[in-house]
């Protein structure tokens, strides 16, 4: 094992048992933080030791930063030289990813059964990974204590999120005034929603209220959250030897995106309707990747995303015709512009608008 990769594995264990460690304290101030933050780290660290291993770059060329944590899970899942994700385990390791970026940088509020479910299943999906690409077994690198304990284990999704939605609509009740309470809850079951659905941005404030209204006019669940609703645990063993793996509900439909083909989730596209896939006029998109709507259109002629079907659709209502792209096209426009300039995109599409007269 090189030293890089030695280095990278001894990171990423490290982390784990931090994550795990503060998953067992007695204490919950700032205990669901620390325990995402650290776990998320920890897979980072465990993805970029794989790809090293399998003989994969972490860097990409002349760039002084390794890549993040999106472009290792599309390595992990779809670059043929170095493959050893699932899809199961790269919508794990996005859903993580998204409730890590939700608790560091705004408000989330995750039940302790949600705590323990990511963090059995972290430290299930970890050992997984490890123990098939470095052939060791990550039991005899930990301390024989290190496990997320938990007096009540969830091992029903379903069961799981019904209560979830439960203690939602009792903080929506008339006169409770803790609307942004429910807010902050509805956070966490749309964060996974966003994962299985494709989708890397994390939902708005906005949006959420709009969730919490349908749930509170009596809207059930499953179709709010028709993604959450087509994933389930699958639980092994019992005590410490349990095992705690998302996996799909028989005839989910999933896409998996190869490498380069977007950011953020990299699993499950699932079209519940065209209107709600394609959800971005030209203005809209250019607002999401911080260009004047000319040069995001620059950019889409660039990248060809009109002929894209992932990223672009024309819709016709009656004689009116509206361009409508998908979050696919972001991503791609983003990954875009951290390899080229679009000042030169931009004067070469100027020049093509001349010569075509």
């Amino acid at each position: 094992m090189k030293k890089e990769v030695r280095q990278l594995r001894a990171k990423a264990i490290n982390a784990l048992v931090l994550s795990v460690d503060h998953f067992n304290r007695p204490w919950d101030c700032g205990r669901t933080e620390a325990v995402l933050i650290m776990m998320d780290h920890s897979f980072e660290m465990l993805l970029k030791s794989a790809i090293r291993h399998k003989g994969g770059k972490i860097r990409k060329a002349r760039e002084k930063q390794t890549i993040g944590f999106d472009a290792c899970v599309r390595r992990g899942l779809s670059d043929a030289n170095v493959k050893f994700l699932t899809d199961e385990q790269a919508l794990t390791l996005q859903t993580i990813n998204g409730q890590r970026d939700a608790a560091q940088h705004y408000l989330i509020d995750m039940s302790e059964h949600q705590l323990y479910f990511y963090a059995q299943a972290g430290v299930t999906l970890f050992r997984d990974i490890h123990d098939d690409i470095f052939e060791k077994k990550l039991v005899l690198e930990l301390p024989e204590r290190v496990l997320p304990i938990s007096t009540t284990a969830p091992k029903d999704l379903v069961a799981l999120f019904d209560k979830e939605i439960d203690e939602i609509l009792g903080l929506l009740t008339p006169g409770t005034r803790k609307k942004m309470d429910a807010v902050a809850k509805a956070r966490s079951l749309a964060v996974l929603e966003s994962a299985v659905n494709g989708d890397y941005e994390q939902p708005s404030d906005h949006e959420l209220e709009k969730v919490c209204k349908r749930l509170a006019d009596g809207e059930k669940w499953p179709t709010v959250f028709p993604g959450v609703a087509s994933i389930n645990i699958a639980a092994e063993g019992d005590g410490p030897t349990l095992s705690l793996r998302l996996t799909k509900n028989e005839g989910t439909p999933v896409r998996l995106l190869k490498e380069g083909e977007g950011a953020g989730a990299v699993v499950a596209v699932r079209r519940v309707d065209e209107q709600g896939y394609y959800c971005l006029g030209p203005k809209q998109l250019a607002r999401k990747v911080g260009l004047t709507p000319p040069k995001s259109r620059a950019l889409v002629d660039h990248l060809g995303l009109r002929e894209d079907p992932d990223c672009f659709k024309e819709f016709r209502f009656g004689g009116v015709k509206l361009a409508r792209y998908s979050r696919n096209a972001v991503a791609k426009m983003h990954d875009a512009l951290q390899a080229e300039s679009i000042d030169a995109i931009w004067v070469a599409y100027r020049a093509k608008q001349r010569a075509a007269g």
